[in-house]
């Protein structure tokens, strides 16, 4: 019999128990490991749907779209653009002609700059109209489909907003334009387009593509299971869900400082004759869900470590209340 085996009192010999230092060990140190994995990936996760919602899915792209109808700072850049479209296509020569050769440049510019104000007041009747959001969705539904055709393709054309629509709706607007020129002859049904993604960024944006479509397929399950094992193997699993808690809002946290800067980084890339403050719409347009996300998780994360925490400070405040006192019998 081994001298270290303790004998009970009826003399049967029970077998010494293995010191459980090292199994407990290894165990949090995997429970710790895979609730960080699940901090890194949570951020992610959110990052791939998003992606992948408003790359795949043109009925969430129109709805983000949609109330950029009515914002200032776009319908001022798609007027510019329109008439920019327009103005090319005027035709002076007709009026000029009885006018001495040295007095024609400057009434050239003199007329040029009436007939922009005039087509420009036209335009501007045609986006504030009430059934311009109508237009305008039409717009991006058949934008939005050219893009998610272009990405599940392997060709590398560009991907443009084709407002041959409004073009349509603003030469019947010009068609009676009482000026005595007919500017709805000279401008074509098409030409005014935004260029969305030029053929050099098509094969980078479709990696991308790839890349948030499978990542939204496998990082949100990876996620959740990483947190939910690691949760289940930690020892101390109050203080665990606590510091898991924290750890998800801080990682939401840093994803949040990172779209910000990735958001100043591209709109400073943007060419001289992009409108800021309409790229600043449809940034905040498009980054509304994601954003909606990230802040949905760090409150989540946050009521998570209130109740966490309440829970033993509840407890220890019952222990340590005084006893009520017993009415006398």
């Amino acid at each position: 019999m081994s001298a270290s085996a303790p004998a009970r009192a009826d003399g049967r010999v029970t077998e010494a128990r293995c010191p459980p230092g090292r199994p407990r060990r290894a165990r949090s140190l995997a429970g710790g490991a895979l609730l960080v994995i699940g901090m890194l990936l949570l951020p992610l996760s959110l990052a791939a749907v998003w992606a992948r919602s408003q790359l795949t899915d043109t009925d969430r792209y129109v709805a983000a779209v949609a109330p950029l109808a009515g914002n200032p700072a776009v319908q001022d850049a798609l007027v510019h653009d329109v008439t920019d479209g327009v103005m090319p296509h005027v035709r002076l020569d007709g009026l000029l002609k009885v006018v001495p050769p040295a007095q024609r440049p400057a009434l050239r510019r003199k007329f040029t700059r009436g007939i922009r104000e005039f087509v420009d007041k036209q335009v501007r009747q045609v986006v504030t109209d009430r059934t311009f959001p109508a237009l305008w969705t039409g717009v991006h539904r058949i934008a939005h489909r050219a893009l998610d055709g272009t990405l599940a393709s392997s060709g590398n054309g560009p991907v443009t907003l084709d407002l041959a629509p409004v073009l349509a709706r603003v030469r019947h607007q010009l068609s009676g334009n009482g000026l005595g020129i007919d500017i709805v002859r000279h401008v074509p049904p098409t030409g005014a387009s935004i260029v969305l993604l030029k053929p050099p960024d098509v094969p980078r944006f479709r990696a991308v593509f790839q890349d948030a479509r499978a990542g939204a397929r496998l990082l949100p399950p990876t996620a959740a299971l990483c947190l939910l094992t690691g949760l289940l193997l930690a020892r101390r699993r109050r203080r665990a869900l606590i510091c898991t808690a924290l750890g998800c809002a801080v990682a939401c946290a840093l994803l949040s400082a990172a779209l910000a800067l990735l958001r100043t980084r591209l709109l400073e890339a943007l060419p001289a004759a992009v409108s800021r403050p309409a790229a600043d719409a449809y940034a905040d347009a498009l980054t509304a869900s994601l954003r909606t996300g990230v802040w949905t998780a760090i409150g989540t994360a946050a009521a998570v470590i209130v109740l966490a925490t309440a829970g033993p400070l509840t407890a220890r405040l019952r222990r340590t209340a005084p006893p009520e006192p017993q009415a006398p019998s």
